[in-house]
């Protein structure tokens, strides 16, 4: 088992194209997006409305990645859209794929 980073961003479905695009100009091998709905700091979000709709995208990556990612998304897009990142350890079994 080897030990990498789960960088989670929630965020408005509007940014997918440009996140996803960006997470990998900053050296992300790859990502998973998923339709998520809740309730946070701005309200009720669902996607029953696209334009008020989240996604969720997981990136599994070294922490130097992660870093990047992190603050190139806190100093572009956190004063603008609703955004929220964390980050995890997570163990994988097969390190050549991230």
């Amino acid at each position: 088992q080897h030990v990498l980073k789960l960088l989670t961003i929630i965020t408005e479905s509007v940014l997918e194209n440009k996140l996803s695009h960006d997470i990998l100009e900053l050296g992300a091998i790859g990502y998973t997006v998923s339709n998520v709905r809740g309730q946070g700091h701005r309200g009720v979000r669902n996607s029953a409305w696209e334009a008020s709709s989240n996604i969720k995208i997981e990136v599994v990556c070294t922490e130097e990645t992660a870093s990047k990612i992190m603050n190139h998304l806190k100093e572009n897009f956190y004063d603008d859209y609703a955004m929220i990142m964390y980050l995890a350890d997570v163990s994988v079994l097969r390190p050549e794929k991230f």
